[in-house]
Formats: structure tokens, sequence, C-alpha cells
């Protein structure tokens, strides 16, 4: 069997923020009606909350749920357990109407971090950073890809995107993070 690779192999850049290929990481894809309890169960059947509107939830062993919109969510675990994850999560919802794919070698994730880590995603992203809260997810866009980002420590962003898009977005976050183009 193969090993997994990320789509950079932990690339990362230093400037006035650092910018990091994050490796892989398990990711699943959940679309169901998130106001059934069937979803509910499932999820913590597994070791997951479901989270508000444009929010991500720690559950346990690491794990997160972010919302995606009315109807979906990402399941954000190590890379190893995601198999496992999508089948106890498509088992707990076997009959719902629901779609549960795992999706983890399809997409990147990077952390942007350091003191003036929003300003390289202010750069890039139509969001207002100064009111991104923690615990709150955004689907937007970077530059020209699509894109979503949360706060994923006291100085640090995390980016999730399409892994075909990996080596762009590794671009753009290195320009973005030059040290001499801060914004203030």
């Amino acid at each position: 069997m193969s090993e997994a690779v990320s789509a950079l192999k932990g690339e990362s850049h230093v400037g006035f923020a650092t910018v990091t290929e994050a490796g892989v990481t398990g990711m699943i894809t959940l679309r169901a009606d998130l106001a059934a309890t069937a979803t509910r169960i499932a999820l913590a059947g597994q070791g997951l909350k479901l989270p508000g509107a444009r929010e991500i939830v720690a559950g346990d062993k690491g794990r997160f749920t972010g919302w995606m919109s009315p109807d979906e969510l990402l399941v954000i675990c190590a890379y190893e357990d995601a198999p496992a994850v999508a089948a106890g999560l498509a088992k707990s919802l076997h009959l719902e109407h629901a779609l549960v794919t795992n999706v983890s070698d399809a997409r990147a994730r990077f952390t942007i971090s350091g003191a003036k880590a929003d300003q390289v995603l202010t750069k890039l992203c139509p969001v207002d950073f100064a009111t991104l809260k923690a615990g709150e997810m955004r689907r937007t866009r970077a530059a020209q890809v699509a894109a979503a980002i949360w706060r994923s420590g006291p100085e640090e962003l995390s980016l999730v995107c399409f892994r075909s898009v990996a080596g762009y977005v590794m671009g753009i976050l290195e320009v973005s993070s030059r040290q001499g183009g801060e914004l203030f």
C-alpha cells in the first residue's frame, strides 16, 4: 500500500507571517438535513458536534465539524481516521437522505501563523478579518479559488482549498506574506 502524501509535502514559507501546507488531513463532506435528530446522533457517534451557522466546533479525538452551508458540514480529523469516520457516519445515516464522502485526498489545508497572519489573507479574501471570531468558519475565495477559512489558534488561521490548486494557493500566500508587504 502506498503512503499518503500531502499536495505540497509540507512546504512552508517564512515572511512577516509563516505559511505552511499542513500535511495530510482527514476531511469528510457530509450533506444532510442538519436539523434532523439522525444527523445529531450520527455525529455524536463519531465524537462530533453539530455546529451552528458559520461555526467550527471541536469534538473528541482532535476532530472538528465546520458548517459549510445549510445542509453541508466539513468534518476534519486525523487522515488515518477519515475512512472509519466516514463509514460510521454513512452507516448511521443509511436510512436518511444524506451523502457522506471522504474528500481527504481532494483537499489541501494551509496554516497562516504569526501576529500579522490576518494581513496575509486580507489581501486575498473579501472578508473583514477584524470581525472573524474564534470558532467562526467562512466560505470565501482566496484570489481566484474557492476556500474555507477559520481561526485555528490565537495567532493562526487555517485555509482549506481543492488539492488541484494547492500550488497556486501556496504561491499567492507566499507572495502575500513576504517581508515588507505588511499592511500596517
